[in-house]
Parts: C-alpha cells; sequence; structure tokens
C-alpha cells in the first residue's frame, strides 16, 4: 500500500533501510604540485644542467683541460661539413641503423612466427633464441671478433664446409667489416625483437583466424589481412627501438673493429670518442654529438608520427 504524501511517516519512524543516507560530499584531492620538486631538481641537476653547458661548448675550442677557452661561434659544425671522416661516419650511422632496423625486424618477426606454431620445442626455442639479448654487448662483441678473426670458428668452418672462396677477412676488410658489425647485432637482438612480435601475436583472437580459415584464406593471406595490422603496435615498437639504438651504438663496433680499418666502421659515437679522448678536441666532438642528438631527435620523431598514423588508420 502507498501513502499519500501528507500520510508519510516522519522519520524517527521509518525502518532503518527506509531512511535517506547523508549525501557526503568527497572533495578533490590533488597531490601538491612541489611533491615532484625533488625529482625535478635532480633531474635538472643531473641531466639539464650538463646538457645545456655541454651545448654550450659546442661553440668554443675547448680542450677539455684548459680553463681558458675561446667562443668561436659555429666554426666547429662548419668543420663538421668539411671533415670527410665526420661525413663518412654519418653516413655509416645512418646505414647502420636503417639496415638493422630492416634484418633485425624481419628476422624477429620470422622467428616468432616460428616459435608461435605448435611445435612442441616452442618454449625451448624461445628461450634459446632470446638468450644472446641478454648478454652483455660488450661480451659479445670479444666472442665474435674471435670467431670473425682470420684463423677463428666461421674461416675454419667455411674451410672444413669446401667454401674456401668465402673465407674473409671478416673484421678487417674495408668491404665487409660493416656488414660483419651489422650481422653481428642482428645476431644478438633479433631475438629481442622476436620477443615483442610473440606477444603481439599471441594478442590476436583466435577467433579471427578461424573465420579467416572458414571464409577460405590461405596462411599467407590471413597473415597479410588478419594478423599483419594487429601486430601495428608491437612493429611500431620494435622499429623505434632498433632505430634508436643503431644510431647511437657504440659498444660492439668499437669492442669488434675500434671504427677500423681506416675509418670503415667509424660511426659518429666513435668519431666522438675518438675526437674527445685521443685528439683532445672537446669542443669539436660535442658539436657532433650535438649533431647525433639532433638525428636521433627528428628520425626518432618522424617515424613514431608515420607509425602512430598507421596505427590509428588500422584501429
Amino acid at each position: 500500500m502507498t501513502l499519500a504524501p501528507h500520510e508519510q511517516l516522519p522519520d524517527h519512524d521509518r525502518p532503518p533501510d527506509a531512511k535517506r543516507a547523508p549525501k557526503v560530499r568527497r572533495a578533490r584531492t590533488t597531490p601538491p604540485w612541489w611533491f615532484a620538486l625533488p625529482a625535478l631538481l635532480l633531474f635538472a641537476f643531473v641531466v639539464l644542467v650538463p646538457s645545456v653547458r655541454g651545448v654550450y661548448y659546442a661553440f668554443t675550442d675547448w680542450d677539455g683541460l684548459d680553463p681558458d677557452f675561446s667562443f668561436i661561434g659555429l666554426d666547429n659544425f662548419s668543420d663538421i661539413l668539411d671533415d670527410p671522416d665526420a661525413m663518412q661516419a654519418i653516413w655509416h650511422t645512418l646505414l647502420i641503423a636503417v639496415s638493422i632496423t630492416v634484418v633485425q625486424n624481419a628476422v624477429g618477426l620470422l622467428l616468432a612466427l616460428g616459435v608461435n606454431s605448435a611445435i612442441k620445442s616452442r618454449n625451448a626455442l624461445r628461450v634459446f633464441l632470446f638468450a644472446p639479448a641478454v648478454i652483455t654487448p660488450i661480451v659479445t662483441a670479444y666472442l665474435w671478433r674471435n670467431l670473425l678473426g682470420p684463423d677463428g670458428a666461421v674461416n675454419s668452418l667455411l674451410g672444413a664446409a669446401g667454401l674456401d672462396g668465402w673465407q674473409q677477412d671478416w673484421l678487417g676488410s674495408p668491404q665487409v667489416a660493416l656488414w660483419s658489425v651489422i650481422g653481428v647485432i642482428v645476431w644478438q637482438y633479433a631475438g629481442y625483437s622476436m620477443v615483442i612480435f610473440l606477444a603481439g601475436l599471441q594478442s590476436v583472437p583466435k577467433e579471427i583466424h578461424e573465420a579467416a580459415a572458414i571464409d577460405g584464406a590461405g596462411p599467407v593471406r590471413r597473415f597479410w589481412s588478419v594478423t599483419r595490422p594487429l601486430l601495428a603496435p608491437a612493429l611500431t615498437i620494435n622499429l623505434m627501438l632498433s632505430i634508436i639504438g643503431g644510431i647511437k651504438l657504440f659498444d660492439q663496433v668499437y669492442a669488434l673493429t675500434g671504427g677500423g680499418p681506416g675509418h670503415a666502421t667509424d660511426t659518429l659515437s666513435t668519431l666522438i670518442y675518438k675526437d674527445a679522448f685521443t685528439l683532445g678536441e672537446f669542443g669539436y666532438s660535442i658539436a657532433l654529438a650535438v649533431v647525433l642528438t639532433i638525428i636521433v631527435a627528428v628520425v626518432s620523431t618522424g617515424q613514431y608520427l608515420v607509425l602512430s598514423r598507421n596505427e590509428r588508420a588500422v584501429s
């Protein structure tokens, strides 16, 4: 039975569950901005101040030791354009970055497709293929330096297989040294790309593949039309990591060849090290570092914009 408005019971006569609960107003609590102040100060002291001072030294003739130095403007940057070694190092840096990005991700994707299948040894293969990525880069470089030596295991295996014509001075020949360095880096990090692609493959719903198979799509068609678009986020991550890592590469190159023979494998990173700590040209080497920073920023930002646009188009 429903009571009329004038017959409604007063609050003290209503059952407990019929009483209205008082409204509780929750104030919005925003953490004070000064909570981040210690972290911001530490970041400024460790990163921003050294970076700004470093950029300033790029416009000087500082030798790294003498407290007296002169401001020379853009002379260091103009010297880069006139320095054939610097221009060659920039070319090598871009070539290594592009080659690693293409080959490493292609190999990583093929490995991911292989270990994502129903083969019984897939778990063991995943561990085996990913293992090189957890080895310290300098250790990997020295390992392959011995394997690729004139009397190393690679030439010995080629000779045992009757392929004497394929034997090379892999790290001592200007024609093949750079490609040997690229091969070593791909060998180490292809498993890393594989893991990222594998995570993307396992997030693809099986129902979509089953529906495509029922519609008559073969394996290649299913990969191109179903799997490939859904791998866009994994592809973005892999491309960003590989191209940035390739541009700032130093450890493996310096341990494998030291930038040699001559300047055949010099990159911007190795040239910066040589000019700063061997020749004492700190101002010039910092100018090279600024150029390297600009290249990384431009390439990574452009790549991110293109790939993110593709992701939005797919989604």
